[in-house]
């Protein structure tokens, strides 16, 4: 591999490892709602943020594709006497491995938005008989969009505290993580056929 795309692979690397840990960070403030832990005992936790797809497709996949791809940059390791096509073989592992931790991700937190929070809220306006319960209210509201209409985020969720804002936040976060990491990986992807053109170039 060539300096360039070895440089390119350290560059790509150290990002993709980066936006992982980002990713885990993110998906682990899920779990705890204003940071209570509370939540997370009494198993009322939404079923995408307990999924972990931040925690092990855009953070664990991805952080050891990461590794591998720095490998590869550095010629560390088994990396370092390593042929052209052995090389474009790693790269096409890691490029497939970080590729699906972060469609896992991205795709997970785009229908989690879609979802809405999960959370606690008065059940009367739908015609039930439970006045209170947990679960998620505005995959209901068929005629409102609350990621556009603020006026719903602190009207319908009652517990936790801002459970709208948690969530939007952090798995918006996550949304556009998985998005980098996408387009990390498809840049590094075209890096790997460049330093085997090079290699290839450079036998003849």
């Amino acid at each position: 591999m060539m300096p360039c795309p070895r440089t390119c692979s350290r560059i790509l690397g150290l990002s993709l490892g980066t936006t992982a840990l980002f990713a885990a960070g993110a998906n682990m403030a899920l779990l705890f709602p204003n940071w209570d832990m509370t939540y997370l005992s009494r198993g009322l936790i939404g079923k995408h943020a307990m999924l972990g797809s931040g925690l092990w497709g855009g953070g664990l996949m991805v952080l050891i594709a990461a590794i591998l791809i720095s490998l590869m940059g550095w010629r560390y390791g088994c990396f370092s006497k390593s042929g052209p096509c052995r090389t474009m073989l790693t790269a096409l592992l890691s490029s497939g491995l970080a590729l699906l931790g972060a469609l896992i991700c991205f795709i997970t937190s785009g229908v989690a938005l879609k979802d809405g929070p999960f959370c606690m809220f008065d059940v009367s306006s739908f015609n039930q008989t439970q006045a209170w319960k947990y679960g998620y209210p505005f995959k209901d509201l068929h005629n409102r969009n609350y990621l556009y209409d603020h006026s719903l985020w602190n009207s319908v969720c009652l517990e936790p505290f801002k459970a709208v804002t948690w969530h939007v936040s952090f798995f918006s976060t996550l949304l556009c993580i998985g998005l980098l990491q996408i387009l990390l990986v498809v840049i590094h992807f075209f890096n790997a056929f460049l330093g085997l053109f090079c290699s290839l170039c450079e036998k003849l």
